[in-house]
């Protein structure tokens, strides 16, 4: 049995020389298509623009959206720099999204408009009424006070809320060099990842995902159902559940991603180390 020691940063990287212009992402019902090249220069923006608004190594970043292109874009960056992704159940309601981001110390969450019959946008406002005073960035909650920073996915403003175009385009500004040197202090380790269980028998608890966890995981499921890297698979489960790590994430050997929201990795081999 062999192990690959990576962080994800590292690895996709390793992933994206070696298939720079081959199709990573399809989205057909949006006739979006991203190559490893594209799909990491976007992440490689997001994880700047994170960094300069405060979000760093150790950090729970919550997200709360349905499987939206930006969604795996938050994946990668948030593992780039070291920040923690909290996943948050799409059909949540206000009093479950509350526990959350309590129990789970959230510094920052990302949104989309809503799912079904729940707004998520006036649901942040009713939870985080300080939204419409405070400045972007320096949210300052009674309820919340571990949270500083509420982003909208999309284009579209909200008062006292960052969108992810204008993280994008703080990413503009922050070097290169600046990201490195965060993906340089990283172990594979290290917590990137809190999926909240069901809670069946009573509240949900979070569960820590390293890096290693999710890319190894990843491998051995690929690695039994004999993917290549012509392979395509179409992932329709909501990527906020444990499944978008397993034959989602980091599985397909070399392959490309495709579909709905797909993804394609494999680890290179190495000797086991445990």
């Amino acid at each position: 049995m062999v192990f690959t020691e990576d962080t994800i940063g590292e690895f996709f990287e390793k992933q994206v020389e070696r298939y720079a212009d081959k199709e990573f992402i399809v989205y057909p019902d949006r006739d979006l298509r991203f190559t490893y090249r594209e799909f990491n220069e976007r992440v490689n923006l997001l994880a700047k623009g994170l960094l300069s608004i405060g979000i760093g190594k150790g950090d729970h970043v919550g997200i709360w959206a349905t499987n939206v292109p930006d969604w795996l874009t938050f994946l990668f960056a948030t593992a780039k720099i070291g920040a923690v992704l909290v996943t948050v159940n799409t059909a949540y309601k206000s009093h479950e999204l509350e526990y959350v981001m309590k129990q789970s110390d959230m510094k920052a969450i990302a949104i989309i408009d809503g799912f079904r019959d729940v707004d998520y946008v006036q649901t942040l406002y009713e939870l985080v009424p300080e939204l419409r005073t405070h400045e972007r960035g320096h949210l300052r909650s009674e309820r919340f006070p571990e949270l500083r920073s509420v982003i909208y996915i999309g284009a579209q403003k909200h008062r006292g809320m960052y969108n992810t175009n204008e993280l994008m385009l703080l990413g503009k500004h922050v070097p290169d060099t600046e990201l490195r040197a965060v993906m340089s202090t990283l172990k594979n380790t290290d917590v990137i990842n809190m999926q909240y269980t069901s809670g069946t028998t009573g509240f949900p608890k979070g569960v820590m995902l390293t890096h290693r966890n999710i890319l190894n995981n990843g491998y051995y499921i690929g690695e039994r159902q004999r993917f290549t890297e012509e392979d395509r698979l179409c992932l329709p489960v909501p990527l906020f559940s444990l499944l978008r790590h397993s034959p989602g994430c980091p599985c397909p050997p070399h392959p490309r991603g495709h579909t709905g929201d797909d993804r394609a990795l494999r680890p290179p081999p190495r000797p086991c180390s445990c």
